[in-house]
């Protein structure tokens, strides 16, 4: 691959790395048909229980790379409309993919997150920070409007709808501290350190069942829309009874009886 790389670093846990560190891994054409079949295996991956994304050098992802967009020769091919309509949809539903992975996903933002950058930062599941880094919903400062690549839906739901809100008309850059006070980010190390740390939330979240992650990461994001407590109690009682049922279940019991470390298979 020539625009990101994909390695699994410990047990299973992969690090996938956006890698256009002279243009702050600003995304084109070309990265999104990698991330799209990264992304697209891994979701077959049943070894892989975690993936981290992160950007190589000093930013995370600086938004959508406007030169590779306008060169592309199918803009002319397919008429402007049809052509922004294609990519937007492609755009859109990769930012889905991400979020529906049946793995936890972490967001390891080492640098400027910005436009696409954020909606790649918002697709996972946490988010840590590095001190340089940096976010802002940079369409709407380009004429476009803020709702876009899921953030209308996923930014909201995360900061909250006032700080979502002046984030997305103003398109203000906010630093890492205040992505951490706001609730966008878990919490920020020094810069160089960002990757580690998710690795070290990556190795917490793989000691847990593979099923019992699997749901609960499920049953967390759909119960977010659950139109009612009762709803989404009712998700979860029929969640608990499926892993308490599992193999899963039995060795962790047995684990816990034995005082010992489980062994959990791949299913």
């Amino acid at each position: 691959m020539e625009t990101i790389s994909v390695e699994e670093v410990a047990p299973h846990v992969t690090v996938l790395t956006l890698n256009r560190p002279d243009r702050l891994n600003a995304i084109t054409l070309k990265m999104y048909d990698e991330i799209e079949d990264a992304v697209a295996a891994l979701s077959q991956d049943v070894s892989t229980r975690v993936l981290v994304i992160t950007g190589a050098g000093r930013g995370f992802c600086s938004g959508q790379d406007l030169r590779d967009l306008g060169a592309d020769p199918s803009a002319s091919e397919l008429g402007r409309i049809q052509f922004g309509m294609a990519w937007q949809s492609r755009a859109s539903h990769l930012i889905r993919a991400i979020h529906e992975l049946p793995q936890a996903v972490i967001a390891a933002v080492n640098g400027p997150a910005s436009g696409a950058g954020l909606s790649l930062a918002l697709a996972a599941d946490i988010r840590v920070a590095a001190r340089s880094a940096r976010f802002n919903v940079a369409f709407v400062r380009i004429g476009l409007s803020g709702a876009d690549m899921g953030t209308s839906y996923l930014l909201p739901r995360i900061v909250g709808p006032t700080a979502a809100a002046e984030m997305m008309l103003t398109g203000r850059l906010i630093d890492a501290q205040e992505a951490h006070d706001n609730g966008l980010v878990l919490r920020i190390v020094d810069d160089g350190k960002v990757v580690d740390e998710a690795l070290s939330i990556a190795s917490a979240i793989v000691a847990n069942s593979p099923f019992g992650v699997r749901m609960t990461k499920q049953v967390l994001w759909n119960n977010i829309d659950a139109p009612s407590l009762a709803a989404a109690m009712e998700l979860e009682n029929r969640t608990q009874i499926l892993a308490s049922l599992t193999e899963d279940c039995r060795e962790a019991e047995a684990a816990f009886l034995g005082k010992r470390a489980p062994v959990f298979g791949n299913k």
